[in-house]
């Protein structure tokens, strides 16, 4: 039996998790022949990390990368890499357990009164390992889950409003009402031995129709928790009662919290952090179920903003709605139509599934600290993994064109790919890692000396970025040897016989124009799909987080993660543990900080317009220079002198260097590339995801984290749900998705 030959086109976390999967027989080879096709030096697509060797081979990255707990299919397929590479065990990063270490200290900002109040969290940790776990939730599973939340903020709050001298006695009077409460009681009552006594007299009261029937919130959260908890356990949707109890009770609660918490809420921040939890949940709740998402699935509910879907369902808007949870999740998902921090927008169905995952689901800490950078961690192994079982890479391979054409029964398919070769090598292969510490790395440039010299001189003369779509490098090339760049073009039938498509849905008009013109729902996907562009900067500090004045520590003494903050820059991350696998000379600095956020982009020009990235680039330098300047007081008092202007030496840089010039000193970016920017999930985006096999041309498989996954969001977990898909799509591996029917319904 012949191979197949098929073409990875991006080296991101979706077409690498396709390679890995579609190598995991032992005879793969005997079926296809896979070559990747890479734009410049390194794998990675957003997930990019590179090594500074002219500083410390300090960290690179596009941004703050951070995995979370619920993550499971992308513990599944890393933990199988480190597996399978086996890497000798004095070696650093041998295992997984070595990459990632859980992390469970987050922190929000609250903006009350014109000032803002740090709102530190140390989440529970779950025992377990994360790649154990399941997405594949029940709807009553999810009740279940968010009631025990919502038990434990009800709980927080009838103790603190007690103190206040504020009711805590709850009546029930209408008799609809004592109905419910009777049939809450019988299913209750059968199920459980150890009732209560205080618990057994509330049920009885609910049957006999001449008591009065009074509970407490605490007593109502309890055993509704109880109720859920056996459907959870038994998956029943058919009964309406049990979902009218839900609704009963949580409306319940809901009157009680306006009416005994919310004059309290400005004073006690212990008050308003569980009100707006136990807000959020009940919201959500009742959302779920007045919705009938039971029935209909989340992604019935895609169709309004996540914010507006609170509202409707009685959030407050004041404290809940626009509450750090939920800045902290809009920050997270960049969710910003270009960049726009007032045009906030993610679907309500897919923002919905993935906090209750994100919050429900997780094992070890809600969120993993990868323990170097990304490349490092994630895309170093995966290469080897993938070079040692016969994958073949070609970098500096820049796809310029993808071309339809007809195969012999008539069918659309992709006739040709073509390539611009950015350079010559001296050898045929290039070999990408640098070794930091004994860590194989991506370098945060080119390594040149394996590029013939002429062009390596060129390139280094005019500073050119190969990785970029507004590159003068062609134009510089063709200036210099009087002709273009290299090209070969890759014949279906010749080359490949499959594609798959990994770059990212904001190419798709520049590379695929000729495909679009003949497939309207992939076109549909390429103009609904949002992207948003992004911003980032690292500094290397010579004071810790407590020097500089953050004194908010858990018992772990965990550094923090922490959003919601003023924007730009809204997202900080606490680094230092990074230190570590740098390699600084002398004395190196004490501390790293990374700051991220969308970035305010709405015009993308022609590709010949060469000094976009530049001009951007310098607008996050400036942002950055501000951000320090006149807005990091608030978390950090102590790198502010007694004029409250920012002090400058606590930035590591040589000595010599004074003020704002120790800032040239650090890392900024902007990501405005297409296949750099951040997917969205606009409201009402998600009809037009299509899965991997989803375009009509029968030999094209897209991936990315822009496809339609269980998750329909731009992170990870969907980039390797859709890598996991696409190679099933192709070899039938893997089994099992975990998840990936999230927004369809349950039944009932």
């Amino acid at each position: 039996m012949s191979q197949e030959k098929i073409a990875i086109l991006g080296g991101g976390v979706s077409a690498m998790t396709a390679a890995v999967y579609l190598t995991e027989q032992p005879d793969w080879q005997q079926k296809y022949d896979i070559t990747v096709y890479q734009l410049g030096w390194r794998l990675g697509g957003k997930g990019a990390s590179g090594r500074n060797c002219d500083l410390g081979e300090r960290i690179e990255e596009h941004g703050l990368h951070v995995w979370f707990g619920a993550y499971v299919n992308s513990f599944r397929a890393i933990e199988n890499v480190y597996n399978k590479l086996n890497r000798p065990s004095d070696m650093p990063m041998s295992t997984w357990q070595d990459a990632f270490k859980p992390h469970s200290f987050v922190v929000l900002q609250e903006y009350i009164d014109n000032e803002w109040e740090t709102w530190p969290i140390d989440f529970p940790v779950i025992n377990g390992n994360p790649a154990q776990g399941t997405l594949d939730l029940h709807f009553w599973q999810f009740i279940e889950l968010a009631v025990a939340w919502l038990r434990k903020f009800i709980g927080t709050l009838e103790s603190e409003i007690s103190k206040h001298h504020k009711q805590t006695k709850l009546q029930t009077k209408k008799r609809r009402d004592r109905s419910l409460l009777q049939h809450l009681a019988s299913q209750v009552s059968h199920a459980f031995d150890d009732i209560e006594e205080d618990v057994h007299d509330f049920f009885q009261s609910a049957h006999d129709e001449l008591r009065e029937i009074w509970s407490t919130p605490g007593l109502l959260s309890q055993q509704l928790l109880r109720l859920v908890t056996l459907r959870a356990s038994d998956k029943d949707l058919s009964n309406s009662k049990d979902r009218l109890v839900v609704w009963y009770v949580v409306r319940k609660l809901k009157r009680w919290l306006n009416s005994e918490a919310l004059e309290l809420l400005d004073e006690n921040p212990n008050i308003r952090r569980a009100y707006v939890c136990a807000d959020l949940g009940i919201a959500v709740v009742i959302g779920l179920l007045k919705d009938r998402v039971f029935e209909n699935g989340f992604g019935s509910i895609n169709d309004i903003d996540f914010k507006a879907w609170l509202a409707k369902n009685g959030a407050n808007e004041q404290y809940t709605v626009e509450s750090a949870p939920i800045r902290g999740f809009y920050d997270l998902v960049f969710g910003y139509v270009d960049g726009d921090f007032s045009k906030g927008d993610v679907e309500a169905g897919v923002a919905t599934l993935a906090m209750l995952r994100l919050m429900l689901c997780y094992h070890g800490g809600v969120m993993w600290k990868m323990q170097a950078g990304m490349g490092d961690v994630i895309f170093a192994p995966i290469y080897e993994l993938l070079k040692s079982r016969g994958v073949k890479f070609e970098f500096f391979n820049e796809v310029s064109a993808l071309r339809p054409g007809l195969d012999e029964h008539g069918k659309d398919v992709v006739e040709q790919i073509h390539i611009t070769e950015q350079v010559t090598l001296v050898d045929q292969s290039y070999q990408p890692f640098v070794f930091v510490k004994g860590l194989p790395c991506w370098p945060s440039k080119p390594l040149l000396d394996q590029v013939v010299p002429e062009q390596a001189q060129l390139i280094r003369d005019h500073d050119i970025n190969l990785e970029s779509y507004w590159s003068d490098w062609p134009s510089v090339y063709q200036q210099e040897f009087g002709q273009p760049l290299p090209t070969k073009t890759l014949q279906r039938g010749v080359d490949f016989d499959k594609v798959i498509f990994g770059i990212s849905v904001a190419a798709l008009e520049h590379l695929c124009p000729e495909l679009l013109q003949l497939d309207d729902k992939l076109k549909e996907q390429a103009t609904k799909v949002k992207t948003v562009a992004t911003q980032a900067f690292q500094l290397w500090l010579n004071k810790t987080d407590e020097q500089l004045g953050f004194n908010y520590a858990p018992p772990s003494e965990e550094r923090p993660i922490l959003s919601a903050f003023s924007q730009p820059f809204d997202t900080w991350a606490a680094m230092s543990n990074l230190l570590r696998v740098e390699d600084w000379s002398g004395d190196g600095p004490d501390n790293i900080a990374y700051f991220c956020s969308a970035f305010t982009c709405s015009d993308y020009p022609p590709r010949s317009e060469h000094n976009f990235v530049h001009e951007q680039s310098a607008k996050v330098k400036a942002n950055a220079i501000e951000k320090l300047h006149s807005e990091m007081q608030p978390l950090w008092p102590n790198a502010y002198n007694h004029n409250n202007q920012f002090d400058w030496s606590v930035l590591y840089a040589p000595a010599g260097e004074l003020n704002t010039a120790r800032f040239n000193y650090q890392y900024w970016r902007v990501n405005v590339d297409p296949s750099e920017r951040y997917v969205l999930s606009v409201t009402g985006s998600s009809r037009y995801r299509l899965p991997t096999d989803g375009s009509i041309f029968e030999n094209l498989y897209l991936t990315g984290d822009w496809i339609k996954t269980g998750v329909n969001a731009g992170c990870v977990e969907a980039a390797v749900m859709a890598g996991m898909q696409t190679s099933r799509a192709i070899c039938g591996l893997p089994n099992e998705i975990s998840g990936e029917n999230g927004f369809e319904p349950d039944g009932a």
